[in-house]
């Protein structure tokens, strides 16, 4: 484990959101929660505040993604499926928000617990090189492992 601490801002949008913080030895991924009360119908679309803004160090980038229990809990996806946040979102207005679709009627309040982020270093640059034929060992194409 890198034992390197980053620095990053963070600009809270209100108050009363409770602050990012680890869960201790469950994971390195960190929850976010809505920073206000939001009423879906069936069907209904809605970028929900998350209610941070942050200033990434150059080279990173962060990754949002639905916490485990979002689906079941709320009945929302995130229509994204992952959100990613580069470094250069990092302005005083530019709030982090979930874009999500409702399947079913919600309600998600403040400080409800819906996604969850960690920061990744950006991919380094890479060169494709073109090639008749690959030197892997062929595991059988698309989906040939089976369902057990």
């Amino acid at each position: 484990m890198n034992d390197i601490i980053k620095e990053i801002k963070i600009k809270y949008f209100d108050e009363e959101i409770e602050k990012l913080c680890y869960i201790d030895g469950k994971s390195d991924w960190i929850d976010l929660r809505a920073a206000k009360d939001v009423e879906l119908k069936k069907g209904d679309f809605a970028l929900i505040p998350l209610g941070i803004a942050m200033q990434l160090p150059e080279g990173y980038e962060a990754h949002v993604v639905p916490r485990s229990s979002t689906f079941k809990n709320f009945g929302i996806i995130q229509t994204n499926h992952q959100g990613v946040i580069d470094c250069s979102y990092c302005g005083d207005n530019d709030q982090w928000f979930m874009p999500v679709l409702a399947v079913r009627d919600t309600e998600i309040h403040k400080n409800d617990r819906i996604c969850q982020f960690r920061i990744m270093e950006n991919q380094p640059k890479i060169q494709f090189t073109e090639v008749a034929v690959l030197e892997g060992k062929d595991r059988g194409g698309h989906g040939s492992t089976g369902t057990k």
